[in-house]
């Protein structure tokens, strides 16, 4: 559970942009969308074999 202590006379708008980027950082959200789906194991490992490949692809490029 995220704890956000509101100091004094704080804006409640920073209170709130400070939960929103320490949520954000958590990944919860990333990993309730990613679990929304099930994803068989050679898929993602497809997926992440052309995405190694795409990024090799870009860093070749940059040093020709």
């Amino acid at each position: 559970m995220l704890i956000i202590p509101v100091k004094d006379g704080e804006n409640i708008d920073r209170a709130l942009k400070r939960f929103k980027r320490k949520f954000d950082r958590t990944g919860k959200m990333r990993e309730l969308r990613r679990r929304q789906q099930f994803n068989k194991p050679s898929v993602v490992k497809r997926a992440r074999n052309i995405k190694a490949a795409y990024i090799q692809g870009l860093r070749d490029a940059e040093n020709i």
